[in-house]
């Protein structure tokens, strides 16, 4: 599935897509604006990038301070909210495999 798949399915189907990695889900959550369950998600996940999608969901939210603080846990410079749209998309292109 491709990122631009991705997010024309968050806008117009009910659910995910059955099969996604608990990655492709937040990212997929946080493009139909479901950002609770998608923070419920990000935050189990283990790794740099489990950190990375928290970070962004902190940053959807407002709340930059703590997004900061995400961002560090990835290894990634902190962006401001007129880049939330440039991570998702990166994030997408890390998650999703090559078709």
């Amino acid at each position: 599935m491709t990122p631009a798949n991705l997010a024309q399915s968050a806008l117009t189907d009910a659910a995910p897509p059955s099969g996604l990695s608990p990655e492709a889900q937040t990212l997929w959550l946080i493009k139909a604006h479901r950002w609770e369950e998608a923070h419920q998600i990000a935050q189990d996940i283990p790794s740099r990038t489990g950190s990375w999608l928290h970070a962004l969901l902190h940053l959807i939210e407002g709340d930059e301070s703590n997004a900061g603080y995400w961002f560090a846990r990835a290894n990634r410079p902190a962006v401001p909210r007129s880049g939330i749209d440039a991570e998702w998309e990166n994030l997408a292109a890390l998650i999703l495999p090559p078709d």
